[in-house]
């Protein structure tokens, strides 16, 4: 019972994230703005569940976890900026599929941090996501925008910062993470305070306002405060090749949102590329090896919310 009520809080989780998107374009704010008010809100929500949790204690986190879950704060909202402004300029679909890069990121770092080995296997779905990078790139002319290459380059910029995040909530293992998230959602809105346009708040016509209220709202109550209760509540009930498993319904959702509401299709050589980036991270996140054995799965190897 424990492992259902998980897959379906995962699968729930991963479903809002696909949606993320969509939110963010339709609330019409530059992206300051939109994450600003996405932390405000967020924050606010944290908070409640902390203080329902009973996590406002002294012994729950030292000082040096606190810094770290700052640094790890200041990752995450980078990771946001940068990947809400890819949205507009490569579409939702193909910022998506580059930004799925991150378990290659966090192999890099393991690598160039850890002293640690590059296996065949590893190096078989590096190549085969560097073949879909090509594949995407190729496919500039795909009318998506002038700045398309700097939308990838976006993308691939906010896969970094989600792998600096993951690195750091690793070494915050047994700090609640519903504290960890209200810490990070802190630093957001008071990295963004002085940058926001607090001195122009979203107006226009009643129904306008109404709407655009309404998605950084629900950008800060569902996509952040909900989505952490139920990603962290479905990652203590699961085994960790399960949660890599499921994870993979957000670009699937996040594709299909762009088809529906913005009606963005991809190009064949763009659905080539995106399926060859989605392929290798899954192969590298669940340990997938050329011939199709299984290798050790690193526990603990995505503890942030993709978006």
């Amino acid at each position: 019972m424990e492992k259902l009520r998980g897959t379906a809080e995962m699968t729930a989780a991963m479903m809002i994230s696909g949606t993320i998107g969509w939110f963010v374009i339709l609330s019409g704010q530059p992206v300051i703005d939109v994450v600003f008010w996405r932390c405000l809100f967020g924050a606010g929500t944290l908070a409640l569940v902390c203080l329902a949790l009973g996590l406002y204690r002294r012994d729950v986190i030292t000082k040096r976890q606190a810094g770290l879950a700052v640094i790890g704060g200041i990752a995450i909202v980078l990771n946001w900026l940068m990947l809400f402004a890819a949205y507009s300029r490569a579409s939702i679909s193909i910022a998506t599929a580059v930004y799925n890069t991150q378990p290659f990121m966090l192999v890099g770092f393991g690598v160039v941090f850890f002293a640690e080995k590059l296996t065949a296997s590893k190096l078989f779905w590096l190549g085969l996501a560097f073949v879909g990078m090509l594949g995407i790139v190729q496919a500039k002319g795909g009318g998506l925008g002038s700045d398309y290459l700097m939308g990838i380059a976006l993308s691939l910029g906010a896969a970094f910062f989600y792998a600096i995040a993951a690195l750091v909530a690793k070494k915050l293992k047994g700090v609640p993470p519903h504290l960890i998230a209200l810490i990070q959602v802190i630093v957001g809105t008071m990295m963004l305070a002085p940058l926001a346009d607090l001195g122009h708040l979203p107006s226009g016509t009643p129904a306008w306002t109404m709407q655009t209220w309404a998605m950084l709202g629900t950008l800060g109550v569902v996509h952040t405060g909900l989505m952490y209760i139920l990603l962290y509540g479905a990652i203590q009930k699961l085994p960790t090749s399960l949660t890599g498993a499921l994870s993979f319904i957000y670009p699937v959702v996040a594709i299909a949102v762009d088809l529906v509401a913005f009606g963005h299709r991809l190009d064949w050589l763009q659905m080539v590329g995106a399926v060859a980036i989605l392929i290798a991270a899954a192969g590298m996140t669940l340990g997938w090896s050329p011939l199709w054995r299984r290798e050790a799965v690193v526990p603990g190897a995505s503890v942030s919310p993709r978006s």
